[in-house]
């Protein structure tokens, strides 16, 4: 049967070369056409999950696949705006804190899942998932940014914040996860 959800899904993880690709145009148009594919991504997010609730097309597939899709673009778009500069400094610590914790909270979860328990996200997992990719968002536009916005500088605090609310909620997570190992 035909999912739309799960096509929006996959469509995310095909987006990422697109943005990969992004870095190596020149000039401004490349920061704006990462942040255009980029922002897609990020919409495809919420409407797969939207629509499979909606119109029931929940899959085993797209509960597996669709955090994965979500990990795989925010670590592609760290990694290039490290390699690239658009990260820098200590702001390279918070995007360290954030792919750790997602790298940790995804051998939890999948440990967990051999013991048949189930851990659902947070609503603050949530938002700090939308921060997240407001910040990454506004450093992928960085100085193309119009009107003297300094993308940079909202980038750098959001991710700063993001990477807080990360250790936070991958703390609850490991906490409710430690719990069932000491069983």
């Amino acid at each position: 049967m035909y999912n739309f959800a799960n096509l929006l899904t996959f469509s995310r993880i095909l987006m990422i070369p697109l943005i990969v690709g992004s870095f190596y145009l020149n000039g401004d148009k490349s920061n704006w056409i990462g942040v255009i594919i980029f922002s897609l991504a990020g919409f495809t997010d919420f409407f797969d999950g939207y629509i499979a609730r909606k119109y029931d097309q929940t899959t085993a597939l797209g509960k597996f696949m669709d955090p994965i899709a979500d990990k795989l673009l925010v670590a592609a778009a760290l990694l290039m705006m490290v390699a690239f500069h658009r990260i820098d400094g200590s702001t390279i610590i918070a995007a360290v804190i954030i792919l750790c914790r997602e790298f940790v909270v995804s051998g939890l979860r999948e440990f967990l899942a051999e013991l048949k328990v189930s851990v659902p996200v947070s609503y603050l997992a949530k938002w700090k998932t939308a921060l997240q990719m407001i910040a990454l968002g506004f450093l992928l536009l960085g100085e193309a940014a119009p009107y003297n916005i300094d993308a940079v500088l909202i980038g750098d605090v959001s991710l700063w914040v993001a990477a807080l609310l990360t250790l936070y909620t991958g703390y609850d997570y490991l906490k409710a996860g430690l719990r069932h190992m000491m069983e």
